[in-house]
């Protein structure tokens, strides 16, 4: 996918759909990617390929209970802590959402360079304001995110 920057005699109509097709390309591979490990992780943790931090048999003992009660009796983590746990079965799936969350920041981090390079400064800096919104969402800098 070509994202030089456009002559003089482009259209806008070319510029912004060459950029929003920049942006669907690496949101749906994102997607997908994101999809495929879902269903791979979940189908190794429903087959018990990996051990899992919560064996699958006590989960229905477990739903009913607040999460702070949950946690307790489990030993889940809160916030980012699940990394730690990405080699137990049941905590692989949290790759998969998490690449699925994340593939918008990659989409903008795709197309704000090439903006940027069109002089297409103002759609670059929302590029570049929405990844840190969403970045800081993530990281749990403001209150409540993980």
């Amino acid at each position: 996918m070509d994202l030089k920057p456009y002559s003089v005699d482009a259209s806008s109509e070319d510029r912004v759909a060459a950029q929003q097709k920049a942006f669907g390309t690496w949101l749906e591979a994102g997607a997908r990617l994101g999809l495929g490990l879902l269903v791979v992780t979940f189908a190794g943790y429903v087959f018990d390929l990996w051990e899992p931090h919560v064996p699958i048999e006590h989960l229905s003992n477990l739903w009913s209970l607040p999460v702070d009660e949950y946690r307790k009796l489990t030993g889940a983590p809160d916030g980012w802590g699940w990394l730690a746990l990405l080699g137990r079965g049941d905590y692989q799936t949290y790759l998969g959402i998490a690449v699925l969350a994340s593939a918008s920041i990659v989409s903008f981090l795709r197309i704000a360079p090439a903006l940027a390079a069109r002089g297409e400064r103002l759609y670059a800096a929302i590029a570049l304001a929405q990844i840190v919104v969403l970045l800081l969402a993530a990281s749990g800098v403001v209150a409540g995110g993980h």
